[in-house]
């Protein structure tokens, strides 16, 4: 699997992103010494779930003043996510913020389990990572698949359940995509899914 072109080119790459478009950007942290260099180019700390029950990783983005993402292990109840919040509280920082990533259901599958979304948001502010919840990991293949086409479903879902924010992974040619092309919207549809979305929020903020 391809996993990157080097951290110093990325990291620059995310800054000159954020620079021309006025945006904030987010990037993962695999080890400790990651913390102080990525906070150097990025605004958003991410923790990978399958690292998020490591303390001295969520402690160390912490401390770096950077708001932190924190993604619920597909492994962990939405209950559990409380004493990764807290593990970044207690080390002076209250910029915390919870992605639910799904769960897995099986093997060779996963689902969100939308009772967990306002259970986590009394820990943290919650998104829904729509797009890596439709994994299908352990395929015989070697490769995770993916069902795309429930990423309006899942996400629609979602703002219903009033989660405060929404992660997708998008490309202009999904099949070509080095990685999780199985899963990603492409570029073409997400303007209209968004505006979709949009107004399905409104209606919601009404109820």
């Amino acid at each position: 699997s391809f996993t990157g072109i080097g951290d110093e080119k990325a990291l620059q790459i995310l800054q000159k992103v954020s620079t021309a478009f006025d945006i904030p950007t987010v990037t993962d942290i695999h080890d400790v010494s990651d913390a102080d260099k990525a906070a150097g180019y990025v605004d958003v700390l991410q923790i990978p779930a399958f690292l998020v029950r490591q303390t001295d990783l969520v402690v160390a983005a912490a401390k770096t003043g950077k708001t932190v993402n924190l993604k619920k292990g597909q492994f962990m109840s939405a209950e559990s996510m409380q004493h990764a919040v807290k593990k970044v509280t207690d080390s002076g920082n209250d910029k915390v913020m919870i992605t639910d990533r799904g769960t897995m259901f099986g093997y060779q599958d996963m689902i969100v389990d939308f009772r967990g979304i306002p259970i986590m948001k009394r820990y943290a502010t919650t998104v829904l990572d729509i797009t890596h919840s439709l994994q299908q990991p352990n395929q015989s293949s070697g490769v995770t698949g993916g069902r795309p086409e429930m990423i309006e479903t899942i996400a629609r879902a979602g703002i219903a359940t009033g989660v405060d924010g929404l992660f997708l992974e998008t490309h202009f040619d999904p099949e070509s995509a080095k990685s999780d092309g199985a899963n990603m919207l492409h570029l073409d549809l997400l303007e209209p899914l968004l505006r979709n979305l949009a107004a399905l929020r409104k209606v919601v903020n009404t109820l």
